[in-house]
Protein backbone atom coordinates (compact mmCIF):
# COMPACT_ATOMS: atom_id res chain seq x y z
CA UNK A 1 0.00 0.00 0.00
CA UNK A 2 1.37 3.80 -0.31
CA UNK A 3 1.97 6.05 1.82
CA UNK A 4 1.49 9.74 1.42
CA UNK A 5 4.28 11.96 3.32
CA UNK A 6 3.21 15.49 4.26
CA UNK A 7 6.47 17.59 3.62
CA UNK A 8 4.68 20.76 3.85
CA UNK A 9 4.78 22.87 6.98
CA UNK A 10 1.70 24.10 8.66
CA UNK A 11 0.08 27.55 7.65
CA UNK A 12 -0.37 30.37 10.22
CA UNK A 13 0.11 33.86 11.58
CA UNK A 14 3.57 32.25 13.20
CA UNK A 15 4.96 30.71 9.77
CA UNK A 16 8.03 32.76 9.69
CA UNK A 17 8.58 34.49 6.07
CA UNK A 18 11.25 36.01 4.62
CA UNK A 19 12.60 39.47 6.61
CA UNK A 20 10.03 42.09 5.62
CA UNK A 21 8.07 39.75 3.09
CA UNK A 22 4.05 39.82 3.71
CA UNK A 23 2.86 37.59 6.87
CA UNK A 24 0.68 34.90 6.17
CA UNK A 25 -2.91 35.98 7.99
CA UNK A 26 -6.36 34.80 8.34
CA UNK A 27 -8.96 36.67 8.80
CA UNK A 28 -12.61 35.60 10.05
CA UNK A 29 -15.54 37.34 7.90
CA UNK A 30 -18.38 34.85 9.17
CA UNK A 31 -18.37 32.10 11.80
CA UNK A 32 -20.43 29.37 13.03
CA UNK A 33 -19.61 29.84 16.38
CA UNK A 34 -20.55 33.65 16.63
CA UNK A 35 -23.83 32.17 15.00
CA UNK A 36 -23.34 33.00 11.52
CA UNK A 37 -24.65 30.15 9.07
CA UNK A 38 -21.54 29.10 7.81
CA UNK A 39 -17.59 30.05 8.13
CA UNK A 40 -16.11 32.45 5.41
CA UNK A 41 -12.44 33.85 5.94
CA UNK A 42 -9.75 35.26 3.97
CA UNK A 43 -6.03 34.99 3.55
CA UNK A 44 -2.79 37.54 3.05
CA UNK A 45 0.01 36.45 2.35
CA UNK A 46 3.60 36.97 0.22
CA UNK A 47 3.48 34.23 -2.30
CA UNK A 48 7.07 32.81 -1.35
CA UNK A 49 5.07 30.92 2.12
CA UNK A 50 5.49 27.63 3.66
CA UNK A 51 6.64 24.97 0.62
CA UNK A 52 6.78 26.87 -2.11
CA UNK A 53 7.13 27.15 -6.09
CA UNK A 54 9.56 29.86 -7.28
CA UNK A 55 8.70 30.73 -10.88
CA UNK A 56 11.14 32.27 -13.12
CA UNK A 57 9.89 35.92 -13.09
CA UNK A 58 11.14 35.52 -9.45
CA UNK A 59 14.22 35.54 -10.68
CA UNK A 60 14.90 36.06 -14.07
CA UNK A 61 13.76 39.31 -16.35
CA UNK A 62 11.03 37.97 -18.54
CA UNK A 63 10.57 34.84 -16.59
CA UNK A 64 7.27 32.80 -16.89
CA UNK A 65 4.92 33.53 -14.02
CA UNK A 66 3.89 30.18 -12.35
CA UNK A 67 0.85 29.99 -13.89
CA UNK A 68 2.57 29.38 -16.94
CA UNK A 69 4.77 26.71 -15.68
CA UNK A 70 4.56 23.04 -16.61
CA UNK A 71 2.43 20.74 -14.05
CA UNK A 72 5.23 18.15 -14.95
CA UNK A 73 7.62 19.46 -13.48
CA UNK A 74 6.04 19.19 -10.22
CA UNK A 75 4.91 15.08 -10.20
CA UNK A 76 6.37 12.37 -10.82
CA UNK A 77 10.03 9.96 -9.45
CA UNK A 78 11.60 12.25 -6.70
CA UNK A 79 15.00 11.15 -5.30
CA UNK A 80 15.58 12.53 -1.70
CA UNK A 81 19.12 12.88 -1.05
CA UNK A 82 19.78 13.44 2.85
CA UNK A 83 23.20 16.31 2.84
CA UNK A 84 25.97 16.76 5.62
CA UNK A 85 26.70 20.14 5.86
CA UNK A 86 26.88 23.31 8.43
CA UNK A 87 25.43 25.94 8.51
CA UNK A 88 25.85 29.20 5.99
CA UNK A 89 27.34 26.52 3.52
CA UNK A 90 26.51 26.04 -0.22
CA UNK A 91 25.96 22.61 -1.13
CA UNK A 92 28.41 20.99 -3.86
CA UNK A 93 28.83 18.19 -6.42
CA UNK A 94 31.35 16.68 -3.35
CA UNK A 95 28.91 17.09 -0.96
CA UNK A 96 26.38 14.38 -2.83
CA UNK A 97 29.27 11.90 -3.90
CA UNK A 98 28.00 8.75 -4.11
CA UNK A 99 24.56 9.79 -3.57
CA UNK A 100 22.08 7.97 -6.00
CA UNK A 101 20.09 10.20 -8.08
CA UNK A 102 17.86 7.94 -9.79
CA UNK A 103 15.10 10.35 -10.70
CA UNK A 104 14.44 13.62 -12.67
CA UNK A 105 13.43 15.80 -9.50
CA UNK A 106 15.60 15.91 -6.67
CA UNK A 107 14.59 17.10 -3.08
CA UNK A 108 17.67 18.11 -0.82
CA UNK A 109 17.37 17.46 3.07
CA UNK A 110 20.01 19.71 5.02
CA UNK A 111 18.25 20.30 8.63
CA UNK A 112 19.68 23.70 8.57
CA UNK A 113 16.39 25.34 8.86
CA UNK A 114 14.58 23.20 11.24
CA UNK A 115 11.98 25.56 12.45
CA UNK A 116 9.17 26.78 9.81
CA UNK A 117 7.93 29.39 12.77
CA UNK A 118 11.54 30.73 13.40
CA UNK A 119 13.31 32.37 10.81
CA UNK A 120 17.14 31.45 10.42
CA UNK A 121 19.47 33.43 8.52
CA UNK A 122 22.30 30.75 8.16
CA UNK A 123 20.81 28.09 6.35
CA UNK A 124 22.30 25.78 4.02
CA UNK A 125 22.16 26.63 -0.19
CA UNK A 126 22.93 25.34 -3.52
CA UNK A 127 26.01 26.54 -5.19
CA UNK A 128 26.04 27.07 -9.20
CA UNK A 129 27.94 24.16 -9.61
CA UNK A 130 25.61 21.58 -7.69
CA UNK A 131 22.86 23.22 -10.60
CA UNK A 132 25.09 22.56 -13.20
CA UNK A 133 25.75 19.11 -12.27
CA UNK A 134 21.93 18.31 -11.49
CA UNK A 135 21.22 19.74 -14.65
CA UNK A 136 23.54 17.67 -16.32
CA UNK A 137 22.21 14.37 -14.77
CA UNK A 138 18.92 15.18 -16.34
CA UNK A 139 17.73 17.04 -13.34
CA UNK A 140 14.17 19.21 -13.89
CA UNK A 141 13.32 20.14 -10.65
CA UNK A 142 15.59 20.57 -7.21
CA UNK A 143 13.86 21.17 -3.84
CA UNK A 144 15.39 21.96 -0.82
CA UNK A 145 13.97 22.29 3.31
CA UNK A 146 15.52 26.17 3.52
CA UNK A 147 13.95 29.66 2.63
CA UNK A 148 15.85 29.51 -0.20
CA UNK A 149 18.24 28.13 -3.00
CA UNK A 150 20.98 31.12 -2.10
CA UNK A 151 22.13 32.40 0.92
CA UNK A 152 20.58 35.06 3.01
CA UNK A 153 22.98 37.40 1.93
CA UNK A 154 23.42 36.51 -1.36
CA UNK A 155 21.90 39.76 -3.80
CA UNK A 156 23.63 38.29 -7.09
CA UNK A 157 21.13 34.91 -6.62
CA UNK A 158 23.60 32.78 -8.37
CA UNK A 159 21.75 29.66 -7.73
CA UNK A 160 19.05 31.14 -9.20
CA UNK A 161 20.52 32.14 -11.86
CA UNK A 162 22.16 28.53 -12.66
CA UNK A 163 18.57 27.15 -12.58
CA UNK A 164 17.16 30.04 -14.72
CA UNK A 165 19.80 28.84 -17.67
CA UNK A 166 18.42 25.42 -17.08
CA UNK A 167 15.17 26.45 -17.35
CA UNK A 168 15.12 24.14 -14.01
CA UNK A 169 11.63 23.90 -10.94
CA UNK A 170 12.82 24.87 -7.54
CA UNK A 171 10.82 24.21 -4.56
CA UNK A 172 11.86 25.76 -1.43
CA UNK A 173 11.10 25.18 2.44
CA UNK A 174 9.89 21.81 2.31
CA UNK A 175 10.13 19.62 5.71
CA UNK A 176 12.19 16.35 5.56
CA UNK A 177 13.34 15.95 8.23
CA UNK A 178 10.91 12.90 9.07
CA UNK A 179 11.90 11.44 5.37
CA UNK A 180 14.10 9.21 4.08
CA UNK A 181 16.63 8.76 1.99
CA UNK A 182 15.26 7.23 -1.28
CA UNK A 183 13.13 7.22 -4.17
CA UNK A 184 9.54 8.92 -4.27
CA UNK A 185 6.59 9.98 -6.31
CA UNK A 186 6.37 14.03 -5.77
CA UNK A 187 3.05 15.65 -5.89
CA UNK A 188 3.61 19.78 -5.75
CA UNK A 189 1.55 21.60 -7.59
CA UNK A 190 1.48 25.10 -7.64
CA UNK A 191 -1.76 26.98 -8.33
CA UNK A 192 -2.36 28.87 -11.93
CA UNK A 193 -2.35 32.26 -10.27
CA UNK A 194 -1.85 34.73 -13.28
CA UNK A 195 1.45 36.76 -13.47
CA UNK A 196 2.85 35.06 -9.92
CA UNK A 197 6.25 34.96 -8.95
CA UNK A 198 6.24 31.95 -7.29
CA UNK A 199 2.74 30.07 -5.60
CA UNK A 200 2.34 27.80 -2.44
CA UNK A 201 1.91 24.47 -2.44
CA UNK A 202 1.16 21.48 -0.98
CA UNK A 203 4.36 18.88 -1.00
CA UNK A 204 3.68 15.69 -0.83
CA UNK A 205 5.69 12.46 -1.31
CA UNK A 206 3.91 9.08 -2.36
CA UNK A 207 6.10 5.76 -1.33
CA UNK A 208 4.94 3.67 -4.09
CA UNK A 209 8.68 3.14 -5.31
CA UNK A 210 10.99 0.50 -4.27
CA UNK A 211 13.55 2.45 -1.89
CA UNK A 212 17.07 3.43 -2.89
CA UNK A 213 20.22 3.61 -0.23
CA UNK A 214 21.32 6.98 0.03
Amino acid sequence: MSAIIDISPVLSSATAVWPGDVQFARVVSLDMRRGDNLTLSAVTSTLHVGAHADAPSHYARDGASIGERDLALYYGPCSVVHVDIGRGERITPAHLEGARIHAPRVLLRTGTFPHPDTFNTDFASLSPELVDELAARGVRLVGIDTPSVDPFADRALTAHNAIARHDMAVLESIVLDHVPAGLYTLIALPLRIAEGDASPVRAVLVSDLAPVEP
